[in-house]
């Protein structure tokens, strides 16, 4: 069984910024992964084009390595980006949408398709919400 999420998020931060903190691998190793895991950048290999490969590999407390393996569908800088994971089962697809609010704040929407049933879990959800929130704390100290 599948399902789909969604998150939302308003980041005090350009919508260009947050594009760029989420297609560069010196940004994305600040926040890649939920609490307790890090994402080394030679860990993170970003070709950043239609077909172009988006892999990460978190490290947890314990040095287990977990590597996304994505493919990007599309880029339309600073909108939207998607990715599929093939990886996992049906292919799970993340669509990211940045949108201006036109105050010094972007709304980030981050939606997700044929998620798996473990990722549907309120454990995995509250991971990933982990992975937002360590987001917020690195564009905060980007601002200062």
């Amino acid at each position: 069984m599948t399902g789909e999420l969604t998150y939302r998020r308003v980041h005090r931060a350009s919508p260009e910024l947050l594009f760029d903190c989420m297609t560069d691998p010196e940004h994305l190793a600040h926040f890649w992964g939920p609490a307790g895991t890090s994402t080394p950048v030679d860990g993170i290999v970003v070709d950043l084009r239609p077909g172009g490969k988006f892999e990460t590999t978190m490290v947890d407390a314990d040095g287990g390595g977990y590597t996304m393996r994505a493919v990007y569908v599309e880029i339309d800088r600073p909108h939207r980006l998607v990715w599929i994971e093939s990886d996992v089962e049906g292919g799970m697809r993340t669509t990211i949408t940045f949108t201006d609010r036109g105050d010094g704040h972007t709304e980030v929407i981050t939606h997700q398709t044929n998620v798996p049933e473990a990722y549907l879990s309120a454990e995995a959800r509250a991971g990933f919400a982990t992975s937002l929130d360590r987001f917020d704390a690195y564009l905060a100290g980007l601002a200062r």
